[in-house]
């Protein structure tokens, strides 16, 4: 079974329905099973939750650094600095993440609309 299989309108969105479902829920399925079994503090455990922090931090830092689309006409300082003072916010705020998130869009939004950005 292909993605060019039938020529149907509903066939890709059904297509990348059960590819991303099959392909990730046997994975969290087996993650909860598991995940029940071993020790918060376990060496496994603290890895798994290691380098998932990292991969989120890889990805915020590849958009920071290399945006698509509208957000790639904004300066890359633009773009850390809305990024650090959210960071600074969201430790002022006892590192509460939703102050931070929306302090940094708000700076963002503000320096581009200030800025002429985005013509």
């Amino acid at each position: 079974m292909t993605f060019g299989a039938f020529d149907a309108w509903w066939w890709p969105y059904l297509f990348i329905l059960l590819g991303g479902w099959l392909a990730t829920d046997g994975w969290r399925f087996l993650g909860v099973y598991l995940g029940g079994k071993i020790t918060e503090e376990s060496p496994a455990l603290v890895f798994v939750r290691t380098l998932a922090t990292a991969l989120v931090a890889a990805v915020i830092g590849n958009l920071v650094v290399f945006p698509s689309g509208a957000l790639a006409g904004v300066p890359l300082m633009v773009r850390v600095g809305a990024a650090a003072i959210g960071f600074v916010a969201y430790l002022v705020a006892r590192k509460n993440m939703l102050v931070g998130i929306l302090v940094a869009e708000a700076v963002l939004l503000a320096a581009v609309y200030a800025g002429g950005f985005l013509d």
